[in-house]
């Protein structure tokens, strides 16, 4: 499946019908009056979060919606239907953002089954019967009906996830996914081997948590560099962060620095995440390499690095193990019976 994370879409309500003119006539009813019934009012467009949506992909095919308008009003008071309302599903984490250059943000949907009525429906014209008055016995006027709103904005889709994958490219995010998840990620040893978030479902000790992996951060990510902007914004909504780094590289405490710079300039809150620190590829590093550099690892950031090889699973059980502590009640315990029908990768 083709993950989409933007999309500019059209939108527009349905308008209001019109009102009728008519008079009633019946046998042996010379003048019956007006009876001309008022329009429907036309249909409301309404923003639904739903589950098994992860991707944004239908907007690039479908990009313009309209709700259909109101009914015209009738004799015999009858007053028109209305518009049916037009539901756009969106993914659970969609927000709505105005066409502007600040790209305001308009709605949020963050919880499955949200819905949020965005453009009202034009109301609906009256009819001739509502203009009658004491001097105005016979009156001709009515109303066409309110026009409905319409409007351009972007979907901008943020993964909801426990925790969130964070390294520069080539960092081992995708394999370590793999090892502790269902999902298929790509995996190769070269760099920008992921280009789009991956989600994967943990599930250690009886208890279960999301995680994100987003492709490899690079210096001026940001800013935009890469396109890291919109990539970061998939973990804002995590609780954790997970830094990988790689202990083979040249300069590790160096490659954390530069992550850590990145998640500052970003802004949201990101920089203040709780942070846990695992150092990859430590199968590459023999006893002493591998204590010097996590070491070094702790001594820069302060907090506990924890060596691991995903390929062999070896350093992950103490690993997860934190990750479980620190999400607390985050993390969701698991019915051993619905295990399998959890054991699920949303990409």
């Amino acid at each position: 499946m083709h993950f989409l994370d933007q999309a500019k879409i059209f939108i527009r309500s349905g308008a209001g019908g019109p009102g009728a003119v008519s008079f009633r006539r019946e046998k042996f009813i010379e003048f019956g009056g007006p009876d001309g019934g008022d329009g429907g009012k036309g249909g409301d467009i309404v923003f639904e979060a739903v589950a098994g949506l992860n991707t944004l992909i239908d907007f690039r095919y479908t990009q313009h919606f309209r709700a259909p308008r109101g009914k015209g009003g009738a004799g015999s008071n009858r007053t028109g239907a209305g518009g049916d309302d037009l539901v756009v599903k969106v993914p659970v984490g969609t927000q709505v953002l105005a066409d502007d250059e600040d790209r305001t943000l308009l709605a949020d949907l963050t919880l499955e089954g949200q819905r949020i009525t965005f453009l009202k429906g034009g109301l609906g014209g009256r009819g001739n019967a509502s203009y009658k008055t004491s001097t105005n016995r016979a009156p001709r006027q009515h109303q066409t009906g309110e026009d409905g709103e319409e409007v351009w904005v972007w979907l901008r889709l943020k993964l909801l996830a426990d925790v969130g994958l964070l390294g520069l490219p080539n960092a081992g995010k995708s394999t370590f996914l793999n090892s502790v998840t269902n999902a298929s990620a790509k995996v190769g040893d070269y760099p920008f081997t992921t280009l789009r978030p991956q989600l994967g479902v943990v599930r250690h000790k009886g208890r279960e948590f999301v995680l994100a992996d987003i492709p490899g951060l690079i210096e001026g990510a940001a800013e935009g560099a890469g396109v890291g902007d919109r990539f970061l914004g998939h973990v804002e909504r995590t609780r954790l962060l997970l830094h990988l780094v790689d202990g083979s590289a040249e300069d590790p405490v160096e490659d954390w620095r530069v992550v850590r710079g990145e998640l500052e300039g970003y802004g949201a809150g990101l920089a203040g995440k709780p942070e846990l620190i695992a150092l990859t590829k430590a199968d590459l590093l023999d006893d002493m390499q591998r204590a010097k550099v996590a070491k070094a690892l702790e001594k820069q950031s302060g907090a506990r690095v924890f060596p691991i090889s995903a390929p062999i699973e070896e350093g992950l059980e103490p690993l997860l193990d934190a990750v479980i502590e620190r999400l607390g009640a985050a993390a969701e315990e698991v019915d051993d019976e619905r295990a399998d029908e959890r054991n699920w990768s949303p990409l």
